[in-house]
């Protein structure tokens, strides 16, 4: 999977989370609590929603990989495969 699709598909889940969230609105360093707004069970519905779509496990502790676009498209690139 390309950089670009990982981007995608995290930007399609958090939207199906959040669905007020524009994901065009979205910039590479707007953390998904801080600026997005996301609670905590928002934030574990999209990790579920990346784990059923990517298949990847992503532990708690690495939930703040996932916290941005920036830190989640590498993050998630190298957990593919």
């Amino acid at each position: 999977m390309t950089p670009d699709q990982i981007r995608a598909a995290y930007l399609e889940e958090l939207a199906r989370v959040a669905p007020d969230i524009d994901p065009a609105d979205v910039g590479e360093n707007d953390h998904i609590q801080d600026d997005l707004e996301l609670d905590s069970m928002d934030v574990l519905n999209l990790v579920t929603g990346l784990h059923a779509r990517l298949g990847v496990d992503i532990p708690e502790a690495d939930y703040p990989q996932i916290a941005t676009l920036a830190l989640a498209v590498p993050f998630l690139a190298g957990r593919i495969g």
